[in-house]
């Protein structure tokens, strides 16, 4: 079934926009250019990807994952505005899942939570008074070893910095590459137009980070940085989930043992909240915290 007619709603978390469409029964077919027209800001919709709402079962990815979790009704196909397939997104999976309450797809109460299938694997999404909030799962290095034994484990390249910087790659389910920088000025001076240069590179690509702390950086016992993110197959976006989750996750580590387990970002289309907590599985999980806001729905030409 074509796209043509299709309705669609735009939604954003923090900046980070989509444009969602439902098709439970799975009869969209979406193809790269539809995505591109589609996200394209210029002659198109504009976004910063696509999302699909589709029942697990119509997905090979989510049949795998309702295996484990046969509550996970709903498969978040999320696609990149190059039209390429991303694992996760944790500004998304928040306006996901408010286009489900609101579209009576999904019934959540205050305090209750709701598994979601993605790429990345089953996200719980709790519902919060002042948005969502979502176990993004565990977090870990890219390149262990190298992480542990010197504190960063790449050098980065961006238009506007003098030098190379070295930085830390972490995955949240999908990879970043996590830049410290020394004050905001530097953080105002890098141009993400083009894409930074991480060598070496994850093997499927990077989000990159550019992470300035607040000073004092823990204030009430919670920790703060400015962010600033180039998302792979998109550009620069106002805010970026999974990316504040590794930029909390390499300032943390950064900080030493001493470091908070609550931390606020700042991303320039608003404030989210990351939170560490022990997982169901032993490992250590991180939590988002934000806003999700619907603004417009329509029909596809």
């Amino acid at each position: 079934m074509p796209l043509t007619g299709v309705a669609f709603t735009k939604g954003h978390g923090t900046g980070n926009d989509f444009v969602l469409v439902t098709d439970p029964d799975g009869e969209l077919e979406i193809a790269p250019d539809h995505v591109r027209t589609i996200c394209d800001r210029h002659r198109g919709i504009g976004a910063d990807g696509l999302i699909r709402a589709i029942r697990s079962h119509h997905l090979p990815e989510g049949r795998a994952l309702l295996q484990s979790d046969p509550s996970a009704e709903w498969f978040m196909d999320y696609r990149n505005a190059d039209g390429s397939l991303s694992e996760m997104c944790g500004n998304g999976v928040r306006v996901f899942v408010h286009l489900l309450v609101s579209a009576g797809l999904l019934s959540l109460a205050e305090g209750a939570t709701a598994s979601i299938a993605t790429r990345g694997g089953i996200k719980l999404v709790e519902r919060s008074p002042d948005g969502y909030s979502v176990d993004m799962g565990p977090w870990e290095f890219i390149f262990p070893d190298v992480a542990t034994a010197r504190g960063t484990d790449c050098l980065v390249e961006a238009d506007g910095l003098e030098v190379p910087r070295p930085a830390l790659s972490i995955s949240m389910g999908n990879p970043h590459t996590v830049v410290a920088l020394a004050d905001p000025a530097e953080l105002e001076a890098t141009r993400l137009v083009d894409a930074p240069v991480v060598q070496p590179p994850p093997a499927d690509g990077t989000n990159v980070e550019f992470v300035v702390p607040r000073d004092p950086l823990v204030q009430d016992g919670v920790g703060q940085v400015r962010m600033r993110v180039h998302e792979r197959g998109v550009g620069e976006t106002l805010s970026c989930g999974t990316g504040a989750c590794a930029a909390a996750a390499a300032t943390r580590f950064w900080a030493g043992a001493e470091a908070p387990l609550v931390w606020k970002v700042d991303v320039p289309g608003g404030v989210v909240g990351v939170r560490f907590h022990a997982g169901p599985d032993g490992r250590e999980h991180v939590s988002l915290s934000g806003p999700a806001v619907l603004v417009a729905t329509g029909t596809l030409l």
